[in-house]
């Protein structure tokens, strides 16, 4: 399972099976479930108003538990303080714990495809913090390059190339921390 914002659920012409996400589910041999909407942060509720707590709560939560979760946001907390990101991620972490003691989880920082603002290194560092006294793997792609294919005329948004590239990088990230095709 993977809860996101819009580089997980497809944006623009990137349908949700075209992601990053799910690409990393086919080359891992898994069966993908999103929660997550554009706009979405830990703490930046976006147009559909819910944060990934909320998302975790009302998409996530009631299902069996999964062998692994990722986590992966950040990019949307802008204009909000790096201690409060932290907060947000803290809480929905120990409600993933508490709801799914015996799940794996992983958490994938923010993800720009453009070098990214200070701010985001700031939120990045919060959420990393959180992820260390989690003992959650933390896998960082803030300060990858991507190539000018890989992004979307917005400036923002991966291309399928850059779908494609960042479940690449994704999978070599989660087998570098032990997770694969059989999770557990």
């Amino acid at each position: 399972m993977v809860i996101g914002d819009s580089f997980t659920a497809g944006s623009g012409p990137v349908e949700p099976w075209e992601t990053y996400a799910a690409e990393t589910a086919r080359e891992l041999g898994w069966q993908l479930v999103t929660a997550g909407a554009p706009g979405t942060g830990y703490v930046n509720p976006g147009r559909v108003g819910r944060t990934f707590l909320g998302s975790f709560a009302l998409e996530l939560s009631w299902r069996p538990a999964p062998d692994l979760l990722i986590v992966s946001g950040g990019h949307n907390d802008r204009g909000v303080s790096p201690g409060r990101v932290g907060q947000a991620a803290g809480i929905l972490l120990e409600a993933v714990r508490a709801r799914w003691p015996g799940t794996r989880i992983a958490v994938v920082g923010p993800i720009w495809m453009t070098p990214a603002p200070p701010w985001a290194h700031e939120v990045r560092n919060a959420v990393a913090a959180v992820a260390a006294g989690e003992r959650a793997p933390f896998l960082d792609p803030i300060d990858r390059r991507w190539g000018g294919d890989a992004l979307l005329p917005d400036g923002v948004h991966p291309t399928r190339e850059g779908h494609i590239r960042l479940a690449r990088w994704l999978v070599a990230a989660l087998r570098e921390h032990g997770i694969g095709r059989d999770v557990r």
